[in-house]
């Protein structure tokens, strides 16, 4: 992912036409009666009409003027040689409008609103901008029910940045995606009508079978080939989606992740925060919490005991600020990098070592720490703890860290819907054959 500048790019000048042959207009300097313009009268009056006598034409006198010599021969004027025509300048390259169109994919989510910019490339996409701010806009949901003034207005403010940067960077194609805090929100339908009147943005709520999907496609290039399955989860702020995913060999060493199943737990990291608290944690809460997303694992765990084949290598790949943070940490990295986290292997022995340094932590303690901070102190042992009851169910001896997700699967869903209606318009075309014409039928 890089970011680049836009290029302008200009009308391609006219060539010049070749072999004109010579010019029509008077030779320059002269007038319209043929004498030099600007030309002072002659002392001794050569060249005046006598009265009297018939006008006769005067040659042209030599350089000796008046002392009647004749004027030296003058060779010919050999015929000027048509100037060579300048080869046309080379019209700048048109960008080619597949590679030029951006596109814009936003998620407002419970705990965050996140943005990305980018363009088609090689590998698969450019990215041209990018936006993330912590809004929790799920505060106080799980008592009330519904989404708070404040949280609104959190989000709102984020909201109108990211539409402020989808219309600097002149964005063609977009999808703007509200998840579960909106899905489950007694006036989420209000909120998202003000949104539209106050920033401009059609915010869609998706359900969590469409969030499940675009999760797998975006973290779909970190999926072992050599696996015959992985569970794919996403720890939200106000839920977390778990995905079984088959991997099907497309006979050219890539993989195809094709969905067995997949359950939304009703559990993220700030509902269970806020249920069982997030600033002090002690071994006996945190426990609860793992039990408690345990209880709401089981029914999936039961469906997918005959889909797993237990003789065939299976991994683990978690999408979330929980496992970024935990790989963070882990890493023992000073300020977080993301070019460092993304795509890592860890192993669940390094996982719970990590969680134990963690719980070890005062409130203090965490917030202090780069890879923590101070908006996830209090959110970030509700991930680990639904983490561990993920990993406590689907042992694996492999986990992928992926700092990305949705944004990044609405992004390759565009493209490829934009990629297939060209493919249908080609065929299209290619079934019609060539047009005819009056002259050619």
């Amino acid at each position: 992912m890089h970011q680049e500048g836009d290029g302008g790019t200009g009308a391609p000048e006219r060539a010049p036409a070749a072999n004109q042959g010579p010019s029509l207009r008077p030779q320059a300097g002269t007038g319209p009666s043929g004498k030099a313009e600007g030309a002072e009268p002659r002392p001794d009056g050569a060249g005046e009409k006598k009265p009297g006598k018939p006008r006769r034409r005067r040659g042209r006198r030599g350089k000796g003027g008046r002392t009647g010599q004749p004027a030296p021969a003058q060779k010919p004027a050999s015929p000027q040689k048509p100037a060579a025509a300048r080869p046309a300048p080379r019209p700048n390259p048109r960008p080619n409008p597949r590679e030029d169109k951006l596109y814009a994919a936003l998620d407002l989510g419970t705990n965050n609103c996140r943005l990305l910019v980018a363009r088609r490339a090689p590998e698969g996409f450019k990215v041209v901008d990018a936006y993330s701010r912590i809004v929790r806009l799920g505060e106080g949901l799980a008592s009330t029910g519904a989404l708070g003034e404040a949280a609104m207005s959190r989000a709102i403010d984020a909201l109108n940045i990211c539409a402020e940067k989808m219309k600097r960077r002149g964005v063609n194609r977009a999808r703007t995606i509200a998840t579960a805090a909106c899905r489950t929100a007694s006036n989420g339908p209000d909120f998202i009508d003000r949104v539209k009147r106050e920033t401009g943005l059609s915010l869609e709520i998706v359900s969590t079978e469409d969030e499940a999907r675009l999760a797998v496609a975006g973290c779909a290039p970190l999926l072992d080939a050599d696996c015959a399955s992985a569970l794919v989860f996403d720890i939200g702020g106000g839920s977390t989606e778990l995905i079984w995913v088959r991997l099907e060999s497309n006979g050219n060493g890539k993989c195809r992740p094709v969905i067995g199943d997949w359950i939304s737990l009703p559990c993220g990291v700030v509902t269970l925060a806020e249920r069982h608290g997030g600033v002090d944690v002690p071994a006996n809460v945190y426990g609860n919490m793992v039990q408690e997303v345990a209880d709401h694992l089981a029914p999936f765990l039961g469906r997918l005991r005959e889909e797993r084949d237990s003789r065939r290598p299976f991994h683990l790949l978690g999408t979330s600020g929980t496992v970024t943070t935990i790989a963070g940490v882990h890493l023992g990295l000073e300020r977080y990098d993301r070019s460092r986290v993304d795509g890592i292997w860890i192993s669940p022995t390094e996982v719970h070592r990590v969680t134990r340094s963690l719980l070890d932590m005062d409130y203090r303690q965490r917030a202090a720490h780069p890879c923590v901070g101070q908006e996830r102190a209090d959110l970030v042992l509700a991930g680990c703890a639904i983490f561990e009851a993920i990993a406590d169910a689907w042992p694996a001896e492999r986990l992928r860290v992926a700092d990305r997700g949705l944004r990044e699967g609405i992004l390759m869903s565009l493209m490829d819907a934009d990629a297939n209606r060209r493919r249908r318009r080609r065929r299209h075309k290619s079934k019609r054959g060539p047009v005819r014409t009056e002259a050619s039928a």
